[in-house]
């Protein structure tokens, strides 16, 4: 096609669809374990089938793409999957709801999403897709799970657990919102139910000690593990009590052992469960509904009932009330604390409420150890006050001192405990993969033999009334043991979706048939060169893969033992919100209800104004979302993916705007029209050399190669309009033109349409730009050797002037004083001194 025929415009509607089946018919993007190329595993987490994408999807799996596709272009074999993270609540709410099965219900959305996806078109290899709930995948996950029941990494005991009544299932702690469960809303109790555990706490210190190996890792997000896992030094020792029992406890802080007022229990705590009497049964009562994870037992209103029991301080002799306590903890430490309100903030509110004493033991210095405290605990560093022998001590020193004593009196001892805590990963519900244990009266718990793998959900269920529906399935449930031949019942429980996304990484590296996966082909792939998804899954999701990988290289099933050896957190897309008070309630609307001309907005139904609110993250509740179907329709695949790139660091939240979106638009068409331009100017032109834009060309391959592999995606962005622009201006010659094809490949990554559909239609290379080579580099042209040289008169600018990189002195003294512009300024005055500095200025003194 000659370029003066050109279409003016490009097409994307017509474009994208063609391209991305020419990459399908390719299968350019279709991963070989067995190739000899150096390997590269890009990977963002998978999503949840939730029905559709949206525009935070969008922005995740477009930075991995450039990625992937970049790497690809770098001569690696490139593992770039795509799968389902597709079990969970939400679809048996929506079968519930709508009267649908949570199977017809997750695949017919995982269809609508995969096709959203391909629209974009990202480099995935669809080759190795799967979702979580199809038997193939969770079957191998029974086998997995049996192999560390085995060795012992798996156990079930009698626990307490979060209750939510009207989803009737156990909620984990991050799942209880200020005592209430955060789907249902319903008040939380809390029960005693037989439930299966994972022995984290087995890879505890392992785990810890790891985080300092993730040098690619977030800062924050290691910080946020290592709290979570929160190995703490301290003194366990028993106070004797008043009805002449003893009461463990354990302090991180044994150096306040002098401030403390009282002793506060757990409401299960053996003290508290002996009382005898209404009142305090009631209370214990009240505390099973509140929550327990760290935030709500900060933010609580602190609740106690005094038992009447006293303990004796182990120093002082003191008699310090006992009292159960809402914010203690039967599961750390040993479910009783020993309460310094001085110095810990949930005591001083407790001892406030209750008017306990609150003294203090820890001072910047001796001269302030009557220091009233200003309405809240100190909980910083200083010297020890008021504390007999250990006043003036540093709080190190203290520590020791009084871990020494109590283990020399024989009434303490020093030890570590750990705020993580084992993985309860029972869930009482149906859409789950069902944990592969049989119950027998006579064997006990008996796990399923592997030949009969998968145990399959049954599809026949019912969601009329609340509750799992494996407990009321007819037959579903009644086996025979495997061990002795007699009648028993499958376990119903089935797994935390947690467990799922714990190694789904490993099945996307490996998918034999017969077993989860081959650890030599493994060995290939792993552990994942880059790793993308939210600050979110900080904790769970990551430490739980973490542990996962541990737990099968420990017995056996692997060699790697960090699963993620690089991981980037983006920020969200946000956008202002758009309501309206209707009957005193806050109505929401969408940016497609809006028109946003000028400086307000108003809704398009009626012509009235709305109120226009905060830039937050996109959210469903607020409907301020932008369905990436409508944009990718009124601007194209290429528009959307380089909006998503520009501007806003990676890292950071990126606000949508129409203006932005268009202005990408713009630049697409831009691009356009300048790749229709390759080779014009005959060969006159084609004998010129434009060695500065040859410079600039190589400098921009080589820092925007450089961006993409720090992620930096917005500085990559701004290298390539400054490059458009040189090339724009730049006259017509073989270098311009050989500029020109190497953009095409420079955007590719970014761009993948647009690159292909120019590259077909100006003749600007061979092939398939997405299994082109990234350009070469020649080094010489990544060094200036042309430098700016700042030519001033007595301190004051007079002109600039281009000199050669390392020119002597002697040759910009002369370029400076042959400046006309220098001379009118000296304007024949005495020359008393001129200052040189290499390769920037020259000052000229009269």
């Amino acid at each position: 096609m000659s370029n003066e025929n050109f279409q003016s415009r490009f097409d994307p509607g017509n474009a994208d669809a063609r391209w991305q089946a020419a990459w399908d018919e390719a299968r350019c993007f279709e991963a070989d374990s067995a190739s000899s190329k150096p390997k590269s595993y890009v990977l963002e987490m998978f999503p949840y089938p939730s029905g559709r994408i949206h525009i935070g999807h969008v922005r995740n799996y477009t930075m991995g793409d450039v990625l992937a596709r970049y790497r690809k272009m770098q001569g690696f074999e490139v593992l770039h999957p795509m799968g389902w993270d597709a079990f969970g609540m939400p679809a048996e709410n929506a079968a519930m709801e709508k009267g649908v099965h949570p199977a017809g219900w997750t695949y017919d959305n995982i269809a609508t999403m995969k096709g959203q996806l391909k629209q974009l078109g990202f480099a995935l290899d669809w080759s190795r897709e799967f979702a979580t709930c199809d038997a193939s995948y969770y079957g191998h996950e029974q086998a997995l799970f049996i192999d560390l029941f085995k060795a012992g990494l798996v156990y079930r005991k009698e626990s307490e657990v979060n209750w939510d009544p009207v989803d009737m299932t156990v909620l984990a702690n991050e799942q209880v919102i200020d005592g209430k469960g955060w789907r249902s809303g319903a008040d939380i109790e809390k029960r005693k139910l037989n439930q299966w555990f994972l022995k984290i706490t087995d890879f505890a210190e392992d785990l810890l000690d790891g985080l300092g190996t993730l040098e690619d890792w977030p800062q924050k997000v290691r910080l946020m593990q290592e709290n979570w896992i929160g190995k703490s030094q301290g003194l366990e020792f028993s106070f004797e009590l008043s009805n002449g029992e003893k009461l463990p406890v354990y302090t991180t802080r044994p150096d306040t052992i002098f401030g403390a007022s009282f002793v506060a229990v757990a409401a299960d705590h053996p003290v508290a469960q002996s009382l005898d009497s209404d009142a305090a049964r009631d209370f214990i009562a009240l505390c099973k509904k509140g929550g327990t994870t760290a935030a709500e037992l900060e933010t609580a209103e602190k609740l106690g009932f005094d038992t009447g029991i006293t303990a004796k301080h182990p120093f002082t002799g003191a008699e310090l009330p006992v009292y159960i306590a809402n914010f203690v903890l039967m599961d750390y430490g040993t479910g009783a604390i020993m309460a310094v309100p001085g110095h810990d903030q949930r005591d001083f509110e407790f001892a406030s409420k209750y008017s306990l004493p609150i003294p203090r033991v820890v001072a910047s210095s001796l001269e302030e150890a009557g220091k009233p405290f200003a309405g809240e605990a100190e909980a910083g560093d200083g010297v020890i006050v008021n504390s007999g022998f250990l006043s003036g001590m540093a709080v190190e020193e203290a520590k020791r001192e009084v871990i020494t004593r109590a283990e020399a009196g024989g009434w303490g001892k020093g030890t570590t405990v750990w705020r993580l805590r084992d993985w309860g990963v029972s869930r009482q519900r149906y859409w789950g993969t069902p944990i592969p244990f049989i119950h027998c009266e006579t064997c006990g718990v008996v796990p399923v033999p592997k030949e009969q793998l998968p145990v399959k959900l049954p599809e026949d269920v019912s969601f009329e009334q609340p509750g799992n529906p494996l407990l009321r399935h007819p037959t579903w449930k009644h086996v025979a043991c495997p061990k002795c031949g007699g009648a028993a019942e499958r376990e119903t429980d089935t797994l935390d979706t947690f467990v799922n996304s714990s190694w789904y990484f490993l099945r996307f590296a490996s998918q034999p048939a017969d077993t989860p996966f081959d650890p030599a082909e493994i060995a290939t792939w792993l552990p994942v060169g880059q790793y993308i998804g939210g600050v979110e899954h900080a904790i769970l999701h990551l430490l739980y893969a973490r542990f996962w990988t541990r737990a099968l290289a420990h017995i056996g099933k692997l060699e790697v033992t960090e699963p993620f050896a690089s991981l980037f957190t983006q920020g969200m897309v946000t956008h202002e919100t758009y309501s309206r008070k209707i009957d005193g309630r806050e109505v929401y609307f969408t940016p497609a209800e809006v028109d946003r001309s000028g400086t307000g907005a108003v809704l398009t139904a009626d012509g009235a104004p709305v109120d226009i609110g905060k830039v937050i993250k996109m959210s469903k509740s607020k409907k301020n979302v932008v369905d990436p179907e409508d944009i990718i329709r009124d601007y194209g695949a290429d528009a959307v993916r380089w909006f998503m790139l520009s501007d806003s660091p990676p890292e950071r939240d990126l606000p949508w705007s129409e203006a932005g979106i268009e202005g990408c638009g713009r630049f697409v068409q831009r691009l356009w029209r300048l790749f229709a331009q390759c080779g014009n100017g005959g060969a006159g032109a084609d004998a010129n050399h434009d060695r500065a834009l040859d410079r600039k060309l190589n400098q921009t391959v080589a820092a925007v190669a450089a961006d993409i592999e720090a992620l930096s995606f917005n500085k990559a962005v701004a290298r390539i309009y400054e490059l458009v622009g040189a090339v724009e201006k730049a006259e017509l010659s073989s270098t311009r033109s050989d500029a020109i094809r190497k953009l095409a490949i420079l955007v590719s990554p970014m761009m993948p349409h647009l690159a292909e559909e120019a590259r077909a239609q100006f003749n600007l290379g061979i092939g398939l730009v997405a299994e082109d080579r990234w350009p070469e580099v020649d080094p010489a042209l990544l060094v200036d050797d042309e430098v700016t040289i700042a030519v001033q008169h007595m301190g004051k600018l007079r002109d600039t002037l281009t000199a050669p990189k390392g020119a002597p002195k002697e040759d910009l003294e002369a370029l400076a004083l042959a400046s006309e512009k220098v001379q009118r300024s000296i304007d024949g005055a005495t020359i008393r001194k001129v200052i040189v500095v290499p390769d920037r200025l020259v000052n000229i003194v009269t």
